[in-house]
């Protein structure tokens, strides 16, 4: 890749709400803020948070409100969802939320949906009071919601108002190679969850790119995928930092879903997880990129030409708040050589 090719590359945030250790969850949604007002003076394109349930280190349950919040505390920066779990709603209530939210903030809400529940078996058989493995057409319900946002609705008995004739932007999410499929019929944005399952990246980006369909909504295919980065001005400490990450990941192997943990050394790992575990968070974090901004360049710069991405969207689990807001600092430089 040219020296300058990140310079195409738009590159945004996911936000999970993490709560970090003795942290109250108004100080976590404050950190949210805080880290939106930075990334929008840093000239990221997007601000996404990640609907979760039941998961005490998680607090991006109430995404819709969470994202209102945060668009109507910045001014320019791009605010949605990655993503809304659209089993877990009636498109209806979507529709509502987020044409109310794109009334509010216009040209600045994006909508993105996937359909997976986010949380476990029990809590997603209490928010949809419906057995897991009930049929759900995925694609009849983005249809259905993007019926709701067309002004042709306007005649219909059922009507998403606020929502009818508001812009927003819908994206389809996933983590397998059957939201490519999707994405690509529809003719919609795509974006691939690779900061926790990259296994099939690489396929799902072939099928999206090679099979997409024009559409009203979309002339090219345009994707993005989702990556772990750690930046810090040593690989040291960078690799310190990661720590949190490792330890937030352990936790789904152990069932331990504890708020995030501060860094620790990082040989002392070794003592905190078995081989066979530290094996299976390596897997699932195999799209990270940790180390200082010279390392993380050559690997992003590699990962964009792999999969063809138009945008790099970066999530950076970082215990301490200046050091994330500097991680996400030293990101930007890659993209803009500034």
């Amino acid at each position: 890749m040219p020296q300058n090719q990140l310079q195409n590359i738009k590159y945004s945030i996911l936000d999970l709400a993490t709560v970090c250790k003795g942290d109250t969850i108004q100080q976590t949604f404050h950190r949210s803020l805080d880290t939106a007002k930075h990334a929008e003076k840093l000239g990221y394109t997007r601000y996404w948070f990640s609907e979760h349930h039941n998961m005490e280190s998680v607090a991006s349950a109430a995404t819709s409100l969470l994202i209102g919040y945060v668009a109507g505390g910045t001014t320019t920066i791009r605010v949605g969802s990655g993503g809304i779990m659209l089993p877990n709603h009636s498109p209806l209530i979507i529709a509502e939320q987020f044409g109310t939210l794109g009334t509010l903030y216009p040209d600045r809400i994006d909508l993105g949906l996937g359909r997976a529940p986010g949380t476990d078996a029990l809590t997603a058989m209490t928010i949809r009071q419906a057995p897991m493995n009930m049929h759900y057409d995925f694609k009849a319900a983005i249809q259905t919601l993007q019926q709701y946002f067309s002004k042709e609705n306007k005649t219909a008995r059922v009507r998403a108002l606020p929502g009818e004739g508001v812009t927003v932007p819908i994206w389809v999410l996933g983590s397998s190679t059957d939201s490519a499929y999707l994405a690509a019929e529809m003719g919609l944005p795509y974006a691939f969850a690779a900061h926790f399952a990259p296994a099939q990246l690489q396929q799902a980006m072939e099928i999206y790119h090679t099979r997409f369909r024009p559409s009203s909504f979309l002339a090219e295919p345009y994707a993005m995928a989702c990556v772990n980065v750690i930046a810090a001005d040593t690989a040291a400490e960078a690799a310190s930092l990661s720590t949190s990450l490792y330890r937030m990941f352990l936790g789904i192997f152990t069932n331990s879903r504890s708020p995030l943990q501060p860094p620790v050394p990082y040989e002392e790992m070794e003592r905190l997880w078995t081989p066979e575990q530290k094996y299976g968070v390596m897997q699932m974090l195999s799209a990270s990129f940790i180390g200082t901004p010279d390392t993380i360049k050559e690997g992003i710069s590699g990962f964009v030409a792999e999969t063809g991405i138009r945008e790099l969207m970066v999530i950076s689990q970082i215990f301490d708040q200046k050091k994330k807001l500097h991680s996400y600092s030293l990101v930007r430089e890659l993209f803009t050589g500034q």
